[in-house]
């Protein structure tokens, strides 16, 4: 088993790094001090996206690992729903390290054995941060396998993520019995998931976790908006507040559910989301890039030599560079997400490295733009691709003459133009979600990207992009998930490039069978709205401004 390594502050990631003055920014807002001030056995934490519950608690695993056993120092184990999550925690450790002058000897990433329950052991890779107390600070994966045998004081953060957290749960309460204790901090992930039903459990007097809840509206009112300026330079106005707030808000689009579960902790009706920001984001690398095409002012009536002319100048400038980069030796796929009007066509490129990780370097994103054009652009990128192998593409509504026309040109064993059915989500997105959870993906940085991936919901045992979910892009235009669809099928065309779909349908055509459309209606109703204005009243009232200080 190869040694410890240990790691360097360019590493870290940038938000964790050490600043020159680390006590610069070292006072907590009110919701953070409770939450350090509780000093429970058992604690929980309810919470809206990036309200600091986290860096709080890095701060009391800093204090605890640097802590003689006399003083109550202890190990401390953090339980991130990524591995890239464990590695900024220990930034945060090794900042807090710096502030309270701790003697932190190494932080290193190590070879963790893993010992399953069938007997059998693995190393995965896991990251520490050991103290002269004797004491250490580990980050390690959700595996429950990985916890049991362990003792000292867990949190499971994003628990609502985890892809069994009542099996985690379980596996880290066996600590208690020799006085260990556990925090479990997470933004909630729909009404069904274990993390509510734990939730609502203490609440109602049958566990005895303390509880806490800090929505963005509490952070509001803790001074998160002066932080904010603080960090950017800004200077604190009640017009720049509202601009700020609003954005946030409209950052939503429609999707109200969506908006209250992230932002005013009211878990959403549905079944949950799919997939967690800081996963997609942990995935997202910096030379991948989505590429978009936004059509000329009246391009449907132009002569057709000239919109082709125009599809031509996009291609060669924008597009070909990017196909000049892709592996020569790689199998390549397609994927392909319709849209004219409402939405917008996206087609994804993917290609599988020798570890099996699918890599999404190109989407291409065509906005308002004719189908002969649409169809131009298409066929020019899959005449370029290294080893293209099969595309799959989407063939619900105005979609389908593009993709028969594409299967007409290619042949039907390149090209499937097909209409998803129930059993063809069961099929396929449990390997597209798995690629997250085992790192095996790669995809672009870029915040429509991310976004359009955030909308997968788990709907009635299915995950899709729920019909009638919007949210508003980078460009301003709405997105009904587009990008995240077209990774989808370019995923689902990689993992059976022969074009087999036997597996995927109940004896007919999944090409020709529409299957369930998934219309399930979203509860459009004020909490969020109504979050929203109390919180601008609370502020107001509450004299806002001087909350920032």
């Amino acid at each position: 088993m190869d040694a410890p390594r240990a790691l360097t502050d360019a590493e870290l990631p940038e938000s964790a790094r050490t600043p020159e003055n680390p006590l610069a920014d070292g006072v907590f807002m009110a919701h953070q001090r409770a939450w350090l001030e509780d000093r429970a056995d058992l604690k929980l934490c309810e919470k809206g996206r990036r309200t600091g519950i986290t860096f709080a608690e890095a701060w009391d695993a800093t204090l605890i690992a640097a802590a003689a056993k006399s003083a109550g120092g202890d190990n401390y184990f953090y339980i991130g729903d990524t591995k890239d999550k464990g590695l900024e925690f220990l930034g945060y450790v090794k900042h807090y390290a710096a502030c309270i002058g701790a003697a932190l000897s190494v932080l290193e990433e190590y070879l963790f054995v893993d010992r399953k329950a069938d007997g059998s052991t693995r190393y995965i890779t896991a990251y520490r941060a050991r103290f002269a107390s004797g004491h250490r600070v580990e980050a390690l994966s959700s595996r429950p396998e990985n916890i049991r045998g362990l003792q000292g004081i867990v949190c499971i953060d994003e628990a609502a993520f985890h892809v069994d957290v009542r099996e985690v749960i379980a596996a880290v309460n066996a600590m208690l019995i020799w006085g260990g204790k556990v925090r479990i901090i997470s933004t909630h992930n729909g009404q069904q998931n274990p993390f509510n039903t734990v939730l609502t459990e203490a609440r109602a007097g049958k566990s005895p976790w303390s509880v806490h809840r800090c929505s963005f509206r509490d952070a509001i009112r803790a001074g998160l908006f002066g932080r904010v300026c603080a960090r950017n330079g800004w200077t604190a106005t009640w017009a720049r507040f509202r601009v700020w707030y609003a954005q946030i808000l409209k950052s939503y689009g429609s999707n109200a559910e969506a908006r209250d579960q992230e932002l005013f902790v009211i878990p959403a009706k549905g079944e949950g989301f799919a997939l967690a920001l800081s996963t997609i984001e942990a995935r997202q690398v910096e030379d991948y890039q989505l590429v978009r095409f936004t059509a000329p002012e009246g391009l449907v009536d132009w002569p057709t030599d000239r919109r082709h002319a125009e599809a031509r100048r996009f291609c060669e400038a924008q597009l070909a560079p990017a196909l000049a980069a892709l592996p020569k030796d790689r199998d390549h796929f397609v994927g392909e997400d319709f849209g004219r009007f409402a939405d917008r066509t996206d087609i994804d490129i993917c290609n599988v490295d020798l570890l099996l990780a699918r890599h999404h370097p190109l989407i291409v994103e065509l906005v308002n733009c004719p189908v002969d054009v649409q169809q131009w652009i298409l066929w020019w990128i899959i005449d370029r691709l290294p080893r293209f192998r099969r595309a799959v593409l989407d063939a619900n509504g105005n979609g389908f003459g593009l993709a028969e026309a594409t299967r007409q040109k290619y042949g039907a064993s390149k090209i499937d133009d097909m209409k998803p059915t129930e059993p063809w989500y069961l099929e396929h997105m449990p390997d597209f979600l798995g690629s997250f959870a085992g790192n095996g993906i790669r995809l672009p940085r870029h915040a429509d990207v991310r976004d359009d991936l955030a909308m997968l919901q788990r709907v009635r045992g299915l995950v899709k992009v729920p019909t009638g979910a919007r949210r508003v892009g980078s460009d301003g235009g709405s997105r009904h998930g587009d990008a995240a669809m077209a990774m989808v099928y370019a995923d689902a065309a990689s993992r059976n490039p022969a074009g087999d779909w036997s597996g995927a349908t109940t004896g007919a055509d999944p090409r020709r069978s529409g299957g369930p459309t998934g219309a399930e209606d979203f509860d459009d109703g004020d909490e969020g709205d109504g979050a929203r204005r109390g919180a601008l009243r609370r502020w107001a009232a509450s004299g806002g401004r001087r909350t920032w200080a």
